[in-house]
């Protein structure tokens, strides 16, 4: 008989980083799925400047299919939910926890190393903030529909005192 000898590979030790990700001008899907591969990794992230993320799309056709998002409730007793965040910090947190196997220790574990801000709150003011390249518009402005404005027209009142 060959005897089979085992060799172990040590993975490198990853070191978990606090991520200080500024969403200005960066695109909702491609932002939110970087941000899940890293809180896989281990790594805190915090998402400051919320409302200036962009959803890509023609804006009747994005307003139509949050408004039509906005339908989907229980038939049976609507108190029991789904229940619809209308805050753009609350939608990024949902759109990352859709792309974390959130149901797993894992995932449950990556969304609460995740924290989002409207704006730039005092303590993280002399942060220095990093984009992901691959999820910066590139298109003229007029090709998305910030969150902020999705927001505030399904019922987000946070930059009417602005």
């Amino acid at each position: 008989m060959a005897s089979t000898t085992t060799v172990q590979v040590q993975k490198e030790k990853h070191q978990p980083t606090a991520h200080y990700v500024d969403a200005t001008g960066q695109i909702a899907g491609r932002m939110c799925s970087n941000v899940a591969k890293l809180l896989l990794e281990g790594n805190r992230v915090i998402i400051l400047n919320a409302e200036k993320t962009l959803v890509s799309g023609q804006r009747g056709s994005v307003m139509r299919s949050w408004l039509e998002y906005l339908k989907i409730a229980s038939v049976v007793h609507p108190k029991h939910g789904p229940f619809h965040s209308r805050t753009p910090d609350g939608i990024i947190t949902r759109m990352v926890r859709g792309m974390l196997p959130r149901r797993k220790p894992k995932g449950e574990a990556g969304l609460k190393r995740l924290r989002v801000y409207v704006g730039v709150p005092e303590q993280y003011a002399k942060m220095k903030f990093h984009g992901f390249e691959n999820a910066q518009a590139t298109k003229p402005p007029a090709y998305y529909v910030s969150l902020s404005e999705i927001s505030s027209r399904i019922g987000w009142k946070g930059l009417q005192g602005k």
